[in-house]
């Protein structure tokens, strides 16, 4: 779904405005042709509400683009936790070099679906 362009960038705006986040802030994002990837830090929020407002928001704006009135997500969504110690910048990193890995860019810098706050 997010080969087509319109519905990549309008998913990348709401994952790059602060507002989407409340209780928590977006570290880095990518989006895939069929799925997003995100690196979460919470604050004072819940990550199903999160993740819940983030996917309703760029649904929204989907459907803005271009009429999208069928489900854009899975109810449900895969989650992995950074414990203390672990370091967040290697695992953006990781995160922004999947389209790499993908086959769909020869270097992080050709692919035009991501941001980190590192930038």
């Amino acid at each position: 779904m997010f080969r087509d362009h319109g519905y990549a960038r309008a998913v990348a705006r709401v994952a790059h405005l602060p507002a989407t986040w409340t209780g928590a802030a977006c570290l880095a994002w990518v989006v895939m042709p069929d799925h997003w990837h995100g690196l979460v830090e919470l604050h004072d929020g819940d990550l199903s509400k999160v993740v819940g407002r983030f996917k309703s928001l760029a649904t929204k704006a989907m459907k803005k683009h271009r009429g999208r009135d069928y489900p854009v997500w899975q109810k449900t969504f895969h989650d992995a936790g950074l414990r203390e110690d672990d370091d967040v910048k290697a695992a953006a990193r990781y995160l922004v070099a999947n389209p790499v890995r993908a086959g769909l860019a020869q270097n992080v810098g050709d692919y035009p679906y991501w941001n980190a706050v590192w930038l």
